[in-house]
């Protein structure tokens, strides 16, 4: 395993393609802004400058449209990415990720229920504005347990197990987010339709704020368990011998990773592959230390969903791309990449 002051480098060269990214993001699309303009418009909004009225125009898309997508983006990337890199540790294997466990189909479920029913009915009444992201958490908690528990034998993931049963919570999640869209009017099944779609059209920020502080909580919560996650690559019963409670940390972490997934899942609908393209590149490229994956694939996530979001929106202007299927199109070749090279290596519990 690499020192950690190994690690510096590769987290200034992250951080600098997510400078670089968040800048290309902010100022590509239907409107065009320069560094410079986009500096104005910032010193503008934070009163420093006074701008002239001609410019009102281009402020407001600029810090009510444009900027809150482009940081929801970044915060949704960072969330995917960590939720793979969690979930691979937990399952002890790397062709999983949020949307192969369960997790945003059981979200997806959850939010749809808020938006055929509303959140004035007697279930989501009390919870109020807070009721697709508790809703989402729920249904995600519940599907991702479900797959644990069904695909954990001896203190071992199966992998083919695994499979079967993401599918078959899948299948189940989607049948029931089906059939709300089939009962709903038509304006609740288009939501539907496009949220499972993802997308940040409506990225606003009471969005951002949200997802920003269940990421917070959570990313410091997980870099807490960087050596543990170390510890239970070696097995359950290994690293129960090296002092950690697998039970205790499996159960810990599925909940963390479900908040912060259900959380972003509910802002921007489903977002398949991000959380297992993220962290296998990282291992390939540099180290499968936990300490140093959590962090990076942070930083990764974040840079590849802003590049995804600038494709999405120039790909078919002026209309944009639902930025569900351009991460499947990348996705699912690497998915199935991964799969063979499991099989070429012979072990279906190989992890690197």
């Amino acid at each position: 395993m690499l020192n950690r002051s190994s690690y510096s480098g590769t987290y200034t060269i992250l951080g600098i393609a997510l400078v670089v990214a968040l800048i290309a993001s902010a100022g590509i699309g239907a409107f065009s802004f320069s560094p410079e303009t986009m500096a104005r418009h910032v010193a503008a909004g934070f009163g420093w400058i006074i701008e002239a009225q001609s410019d009102t125009l281009g402020r407001n898309v600029f810090l009510q449209l444009r900027l809150p997508r482009v940081f929801l983006a970044a915060l949704t990337g960072a969330v995917l990415g960590v939720s793979g890199t969690l979930m691979q540790g937990i399952f002890r294997n790397p062709i999983v990720e949020p949307g192969l466990a369960g997790t945003s189909a059981g979200a997806a479920l959850g939010a749809s229920l808020v938006f055929v029913f509303g959140s004035t009915s007697a279930l989501t009444r009390p919870l109020g504005s807070l009721a697709v992201p508790v809703l989402a958490f729920v249904g995600a908690f519940v599907a991702t347990m479900l797959v644990y528990r069904v695909s954990t034998s001896f203190g071992k993931v199966n992998i083919f197990t695994l499979l079967l049963a993401g599918i078959a919570v899948n299948a189940v999640c989607g049948a029931g987010t089906g059939f709300l869209s089939y009962i709903a009017r038509d304006p609740q099944a288009r939501n539907i339709t496009f949220w499972n779609l993802g997308t940040f059209t409506t990225a606003d920020w009471r969005g951002v704020e949200m997802v920003a502080v269940a990421f917070a909580g959570c990313f410091a919560i997980a870099m807490r368990y960087g050596k543990s996650l170390n510890a239970l690559m070696l097995g359950e019963d290994e690293a129960a011998f090296l002092g950690v409670e697998p039970e205790k940390l499996i159960l810990r972490l599925i909940i963390v990773n479900t908040v912060m997934v259900a959380v972003a899942t509910a802002m921007v609908g489903v977002i398949a592959f991000v959380g297992l393209v993220i962290p296998h590149a990282l291992r390939m490229l540099k180290s499968s230390d936990y300490t140093f994956l959590i962090p990076a694939s942070a930083l990764l996530g974040a840079v590849m969903m802003c590049v995804i979001d600038i494709v999405a929106r120039v790909i078919i202007p002026p209309a944009e791309l639902p930025v569900g299927i351009i991460t499947a199109v990348v996705g699912a070749p690497v998915f199935l990449w991964i799969l063979l090279r499991q099989q070429r290596l012979g072990a279906a519990s190989f992890y690197g």
